[in-house]
């Protein structure tokens, strides 16, 4: 039986570039799944206060999210050896604060 995973859309948007410039303007929208309920994380990396803001709460629960999934379901692959190691620590961590 496949285990449920939540399913999400989210959408990219470069608005401007380190000169200054804003075009050519780009976009990328991906779908993924993610066992977890990602707007809850976001909302408990806010609440931790561990960064200087809100929006660097944010990226930090999105981008560890992101990767820890394609970490989990890839676990086998060589290129995470290392980290297999030691990202459940890392977690445990994270989750104590």
């Amino acid at each position: 039986m496949e285990k449920k995973s939540n399913k999400y859309y989210l959408t990219l948007s470069l608005k401007e570039y380190a000169n200054g410039e804003t075009q050519p303007a780009k976009e990328l929208g991906i779908e993924f799944t993610n066992h977890d309920e990602i707007f809850s994380i976001i909302e408990k990396m806010k609440a931790k206060n561990l960064f200087d803001n809100e929006s660097e709460a944010t990226q930090f629960a999105l981008g560890l999210k992101l990767f820890g999934e394609i970490k989990l379901k890839h676990r086998k692959n060589p290129l995470f050896d290392e980290i297999n190691d030691v990202f459940p620590t890392f977690m445990k961590k994270l989750k104590s604060l």
